[in-house]
């Protein structure tokens, strides 16, 4: 994607180096001309150090019930460990506390005759009144994109009833659209692997009640299309407190700071090594072996966020709570969410828009963010295709607050197409993580190849711009500025010499002219 588009700054020193045969990327990897930081970071940044702290999250999970969602056991004691690590580390380490709502059932059940299943409300989904909705149950057809067009709907009785929807394909806000656009009074989405379909949201807030059955329900109720139905959907939502984990080189400038995150929650499903342990453990690498005092020009800021998967919560208080100027503190932020799905994609954020796909360009500079990414790993060999700002994942209040941000990506339960499949290795039609939001997203969840592919990537752009950010914001790195600043002290120093010279009074043969 982003390698057929003109160059911009952010990929120019990397041009030299594109078209390299696509293969693993060994540790001994050719990298591009660039900083000496960033060279050298890259290079110490490894898949076995990351693989490291992707051990200790599937522990935690493991003797917390099974997962590290916000709110848990298994959460606070990943926020302990990475803090920890910081900390020994020589950064600024504070684990500020944001609330977050809680969304507690009342009533989630779905009635089909004598049968009653489970139907958990999607976060900001409505309620229906006291006793459900009643009325027919119509199921929606199971082709690789169920729900997720208008046409789906076509010529089936959705007006006045509960639409039942299977996972896959496109999110669940989508499909609950589309399916009230038709008239549907109620949406059910059935998942598509095994086990319960909960802890999810519709990403806004939703047009009709939506909730979600476990794939056994979910079959049993695609049984009895036409059959009458009453979903009952009920909650109320309490504010509870959760830490975030931020960490700051003490070196280089506080006013243009690079700023990088990662969310550490995982779902209640499961573990969540590969969401979001992938990017939080690549981010964690990479600080530590950037180190608490390198040698750059703005300093570093790394952040961990909680309640990602209950609606971005922890990056956006985190954002809010900043003072207009503390925001212009912030030259740009990375995001890094799933890099190593088992079926990988490599999708770099699309900053300029050039697929004029969904929600439109990022604020300035986010094109150029895009071009160094995707410019590193073409030096590598990886081809890249651009991914929308769909508001998924915790750059949203950055961009919302005009901060540029850019980002990695390797798919979650989108279905990879032959032409991917050709280009990046893996199986056309499947899931690119089919573990996503599930039981089986742990160790066995990951093509280390892409995370290590992608970690590369990480510390390389992010080392760059602790050197400069001048692409993105005009800020020059503090060699060149004083660089400037002398050649001006210089031209200044001749000018007065000059202006000297000239007024100074002239002697001709010993007489003041």
């Amino acid at each position: 994607m982003s390698l057929n588009k003109p160059a911009r700054a952010g990929a120019v020193l990397l041009a030299a180096c594109a078209g390299v045969a696509f293969a693993a990327v060994p540790a001994s990897a050719v990298l591009p001309d660039g900083p000496a930081l960033a060279r050298n970071v890259t290079k110490k940044v490894t898949v076995d150090g990351i693989n490291r702290h992707l051990v200790a999250l599937q522990r935690l999970a493991d003797r917390n019930g099974g997962n590290r969602a916000v709110g848990t056991p298994g959460y606070e004691q990943s926020v302990d460990y990475v803090a920890a690590k910081l900390t020994a580390a020589g950064y600024d380490v504070t684990t500020p506390t944001f609330t977050y709502p809680v969304q507690v059932t009342d009533a989630a059940t779905a009635k089909v005759g004598a049968k009653t299943v489970a139907a958990l409300p999607m976060e900001l989904s409505p309620q229906t009144p006291v006793g459900g909705i009643t009325a027919p149950l119509v199921a929606v057809p199971q082709d690789a994109t169920p729900g997720c067009e208008a046409s789906d709907f076509a010529g089936l009785p959705v007006a006045g009833s509960i639409a039942l929807i299977r996972r896959g394909g496109c999110t669940f806000g989508v499909k609950q659209a589309n399916a009230a656009a038709a008239g549907a009074v109620a949406v059910l989405v059935a998942n598509n692997v095994d086990g319960p379909l909960s802890g999810v949201t519709l990403g806004d807030p939703g047009l009709v009640p939506t909730g979600g059955v476990s794939k056994a329900d979910g079959d049993a109720l695609f049984a009895t299309p036409g059959a009458t139905a009453t979903v009952d959907l009920r909650f109320h939502v309490d504010e509870r407190p959760a830490r975030n984990v931020v960490a700051e080189t003490k070196t280089g400038r506080k006013n243009n700071v690079v700023m990088a995150g990662a969310h550490l929650d995982s779902v209640p499903e499961g573990p969540g090594i590969n969401d979001n342990g992938s990017g939080s453990a690549a981010l964690l690498e990479t600080a530590l072996q950037l180190g608490g005092s390198p040698k750059v020009n703005n300093a570093v800021r790394f952040a961990w966020w909680g309640a990602e998967e209950l609606g971005l919560v922890g990056s956006t208080k985190y954002v809010q709570s900043l003072t207009f100027e503390q925001q212009l503190d912030i030259a740009l932020y990375l995001n890094f969410d799933m890099i190593a799905s088992p079926n990988a994609g490599y999708f770099v954020y699309d900053g300029d828009d050039s697929d004029a796909t969904g929600a439109g360009e990022g604020p300035y500079g986010s094109a150029q963010i895009e071009a160094a990414f995707a410019g590193f790993l073409g030096s590598q060999g990886v081809q890249t295709e651009g991914t929308d700002f769909s508001g998924r994942s915790d750059y949203g209040e950055f961009i919302a607050n005009g901060i540029p941000a850019g980002g990695l990506f390797t798919g979650a339960e989108g279905v990879k197409t032959p032409a991917q499949a050709a280009k990046w290795g893996g199986q056309a039609g499947v899931a690119y993580d089919r573990c996503y939001h599930a039981k089986c997203d742990n160790l066995g969840n990951l093509d280390r190849t892409a995370l290590d592919r992608n970690a590369d990537a990480i510390a390389w752009v992010t080392a760059s711009y602790a050197i400069s950010t001048e692409e993105i914001n005009g800020v020059p790195p503090k060699t060149a500025k004083a660089k400037q600043a002398k050649a001006a002290q210089r031209t200044a120093a001749i000018e007065k010499a000059e202006r000297r010279a000239f007024t100074a009074p002239k002697v001709v043969h010993g007489v003041t002219a």
